[in-house]
Parts: C-alpha cells; structure tokens; sequence
C-alpha cells in the first residue's frame, strides 16, 4: 500500500455480487471518478476501474446521511406522538 496518499474514505474494496445499472454522468464526474480510481489503485496497490468504485462509493454515502438513516428507520409509537400532525 502507498503511503503517499494518505488514507482516502472509501477503503479497500470487499468482493460482492452485483447488479447492473446504467448511468448517464458528466463528462467532469467521469473525468473526476478516473482520477479517484487511479488514487486508490496507487493507495492500495490493486487496479480498479472507476464503474466498479460507483456501488461503493453510493453505498458510503448513504451510510452516511443521516436524513435518510431517520426515514428509513421504524417509527415506533413515541415517535409517532412526538409528530405534528401534517395539514392535508
């Protein structure tokens, strides 16, 4: 492993089974997921095509975002007490 990158966020890549999906993305994002791909080829020491990063980088992202982790938590019946009721 390369040190001179330091640590990026999205670690080493697990081996998963996948599920094809097609994007369209910006000539800027392309250019800009290449040069991610090629970082952490270097910080890791294995090659890696940008599109294999894509899934994983998706799924960092949602780890993270915590309105989404709120919505997609099960409300329990507190929660439900505690909600203004919303005007139809």
């Amino acid at each position: 492993m390369s040190q001179s990158a330091g640590k990026l966020r999205l670690g080493p890549l697990p081996k998963v089974a996948n599920v094809k999906v097609t994007i369209a993305l910006t000539t800027t994002l392309k250019a800009d997921l290449e040069r991610y791909a090629a970082l952490h080829a270097q910080t890791y020491g294995e090659p890696i095509d940008a599109t294999t990063l894509i899934p994983h980088m998706l799924e960092a992202f949602m780890a993270r975002d915590r309105g989404f982790k709120r919505a997609a938590r099960p409300r329990t019946v507190a929660t439900q007490r505690n909600e203004k009721a919303v005007p139809d």
